[in-house]
């Protein structure tokens, strides 16, 4: 009788979550604020456990509202293929949040947790650009879709490039703009950590003897070519992307990724430059740029959890009366990368190739639907059928398809090169 109790408490535990989440989150901050202010006390209540407090305040009210969202759209999850994406989006305030508290409240430890949230960023980046994806391909055939709209022009000053054949040449071109990002990103954070253990690495200084001015251009370089990417796709699908807001979507996305990346080096060049300067005579250039940009993070995420709360709601994919999938297997879903790994498998694939081509001279093809994120980047030819959503030039030895590679299908390259013809 008593496990019967039980298991019927559990199965009804979306009823007690809340209360529970709230009388848990309220103990804690009961518990921990008092600490916090003796120990600050004891010590003097100096600046730094000032910013602390005050961050502390702001991260304490953000991250509560993104996880509810979190689990709200745990509980509702009705449409995977859309909301494992936004679950993952939701996850940046917390992560953003947490990281900054932690290198404001230490320091000389920002280096190692400041990796995590730069990492973030250009997985955020992905997963927003999935997210919209997945949404215009449920209603209908995108690239053909944007074979019948009219030539998308380029925004100044790069005006001059060639313009971007609409259909399957844009969504291409956009995705593995936005993808090179989700690469360069977290590499250029591992150069940067491996310089920081050698003392190379010159955080806010833009001298040409440390690694700092050189990653962050790479940085601001790749940066602004997913950014652009983004608001190409943007301006081109912007009549089928209007029945789910999308502008309020974007706004946050920016904001947070881009916005918060460019005021950290604006902050670095100014503490450089002597415009911003510190009154504690212990301050060096480099705590106070980190100090500050991990102060500012606690105050924006505050009003980016409140913005992601409207712009990422739950409440579109509720279904009263329908049967919902259970809450352990979207939770174990959300965690699932195995579409990260294959897109950017297909990503260096493709990168690999154009550099191996504009090295032999080869000329250029067409780029074949592959909007299936389940079929093959590579498939043998070997006197085999060739399915029409393959192309082969007749100067290729292989055939390209540029969808992605699941695990279980391993990519073979037949060689099919006749030899040299007769004369």
């Amino acid at each position: 009788m008593c496990n019967e109790t039980c298991a019927n408490f559990i199965s009804r535990w979306k009823l007690w979550i809340r209360p529970l989440f709230i009388a848990t989150y309220a103990l804690a901050a009961l518990v921990f604020v008092p600490l916090f202010l003796v120990k600050s006390l004891e010590d003097g209540f100096n600046r730094h456990d000032q910013e602390v407090l005050i961050g502390g305040i702001f991260v304490g009210v953000a991250i509560p509202i993104s996880l509810w969202e979190i689990i709200q759209h745990v509980i509702h999850y009705n449409q995977p293929k859309l909301q494992k994406h936004i679950i993952r989006i939701l996850w940046m305030v917390p992560i953003y949040a947490g990281n900054a508290w932690l290198g404001l409240t230490y320091p000389k430890a920002s280096v190692y947790v400041d990796s995590v949230r730069e990492c973030y960023e250009a997985y955020v980046i992905y997963n927003f650009m999935k997210f919209l994806l997945n949404y215009l391909n449920n209603e209908m055939d995108l690239e053909a879709n944007l074979e019948l709209k009219p030539q998308v022009k380029h925004f100044f000053p790069l005006c001059c490039l060639p313009d971007w054949e609409m259909g399957r040449e844009f969504v291409h071109i956009c995705k593995h703009g936005i993808l090179q990002y989700t690469v360069i990103r977290p590499l250029t954070t591992v150069i940067s950590f491996i310089c920081k253990v050698f003392d190379v690495y010159g955080d806010g200084q833009f001298k040409g003897n440390v690694a700092f001015p050189y990653l962050i251009t790479v940085n601001n370089i790749s940066q602004f070519i997913a950014m652009y990417c983004l608001v190409m796709f943007y301006k081109a699908s912007l009549a089928e992307l209007q029945p789910m807001k999308p502008l309020p979507k974007f706004l946050c996305i920016k904001a947070v990724v881009f916005f918060s990346f460019f005021q950290g080096v604006v902050i670095a060049f100014l503490v450089y430059t002597g415009a911003i300067s510190s009154s504690e005579p212990d301050a060096d250039g480099l705590s106070l740029s980190t100090r500050l940009q991990d102060f500012l993070i606690c105050i924006e995420m505050c009003l980016a959890a409140i913005a992601h709360h409207y712009s990422f709601s739950f409440q579109p994919y509720v279904r009263p009366g329908t049967r919902q999938q259970s809450c352990c297997s979207a939770f174990l879903a959300m965690w699932d990368i195995s579409d990260v790994h294959r897109d950017i498998q297909e990503h260096i694939g493709i990168v690999r190739s154009s550099i191996s081509r504009r090295i032999r001279g080869r000329s250029m093809y067409s780029i074949p639907r592959g909007t299936d994120e389940f079929s093959n980047l590579v498939s043998p030819r070997g006197g085999q059928s060739v399915p029409a959503s393959f192309y082969q030039s007749e100067y290729d030895d292989f055939v390209v398809n540029y969808g992605t590679v699941t695990s279980s299908q391993p990519v073979q390259i037949h060689n099919t090169d006749p030899g040299p013809k007769p004369i």
